[in-house]
């Protein structure tokens, strides 16, 4: 029985070795099935593998879009700050030019201003020179005893004009000089008319009460018979002015007496007027218009 066994065993291992068509057509086919399997399975894999390269690439791709994408927007932020600066700097630069236009244009009004006061001292000048010249026509002095300097002297700030020349004083209409001189250079009134004349003035005359008064303040320290020279004498025996008029009032304290020839007026502090030789020698004072200004 267990020989029986024993046999069996060893043809059915025999039987294995040696399958019969039938069993090596299933061993086919089952070899088929793995086989087409493991085609299926490679080709799978294969498939796998270019999805997975295809996807690789796909990735790829959009991280260089992404980058792209990233560099586009840097260069337009680039772009407008860019932009910003220049718009800034543009502005500023208007900011500044505006600044120096109104600048300027301050400057302008500025010297337009001082061009104006310029214009209107010139015109002041030019009036004072055509005043000093209608009074020197007016006393008949020539250019040669005239000088501008003398009524409008040049000074750091241009030139400043006055009414009178220097050392004469100013009163009224008129400018007046007392020539107070020492005893041992006083002047006959014909000497002291020229000394008048040589400064293109003559003696005084009166033909007002402001001369008159004039004429009595310089008198500076008269009395007696010590007094000052003006412009009155006696001719054809009657009194008369240097300027041809005749003499109709403002004699003081009393009536002038009678007019002789040779005999020429003096005027000494408190009104009083006092006829002598006019060969004495005194003292003698001046007149001449005041310029406008």
């Amino acid at each position: 029985m267990a020989e029986g066994e024993v046999n069996y065993a060893s043809v059915v291992f025999k039987r294995n070795s040696h399958p019969p068509p039938q069993a090596r057509k299933e061993e086919e086919t089952v070899y088929d099935e793995v086989k087409g399997q493991n085609k299926t399975t490679e080709e799978t894999a294969v498939t796998n593998a270019g999805s997975l390269l295809e996807k690789k690439a796909n990735n790829r791709r959009l991280q260089y879009q992404r980058l792209a994408c990233c560099l586009g927007i840097l260069c337009v932020i680039l772009l407008l700050g860019i932009i910003a600066v220049i718009v800034v700097y543009q502005q500023s630069k208007i900011t500044n030019l505006t600044v120096d236009v109104q600048n300027l244009t301050t400057r302008n009004l500025q010297l337009n201003s001082q061009n104006q006061q310029l214009e209107t001292q010139r015109n002041n000048l030019t009036k004072r020179i055509q005043d000093l010249e209608k009074n020197l026509n007016e006393l008949n002095v020539s250019r040669a005893q005239w000088s501008i300097d003398a009524y409008c002297p040049k000074k750091t700030n241009g030139r400043q004009c006055k009414p009178c020349q220097k050392d004469w004083e100013h009163t009224g209409s008129n400018c007046y000089a007392y020539n107070n001189a020492d005893p041992p250079h006083r002047k006959t009134w014909e000497e002291a008319r020229q000394d008048c004349r040589g400064k293109g003035s003559d003696l005084v005359v009166v033909h007002n009460e402001e001369e008159k008064n004039a004429l009595n303040t310089y008198s500076v320290g008269s009395s007696g018979t010590d007094g000052y020279w003006f412009g009155l004498r006696a001719e054809g025996g009657r009194w008369k002015w240097i300027d041809g008029s005749d003499l109709t009032s403002y004699w003081t304290p009393q009536h002038p007496p009678p007019a002789a020839d040779g005999q020429c007026v003096m005027s000494v502090q408190n009104n009083k007027w006092i006829s002598v030789s006019c060969t004495e020698k005194k003292q003698w004072i001046c007149i001449m218009k005041a310029l406008s200004v």
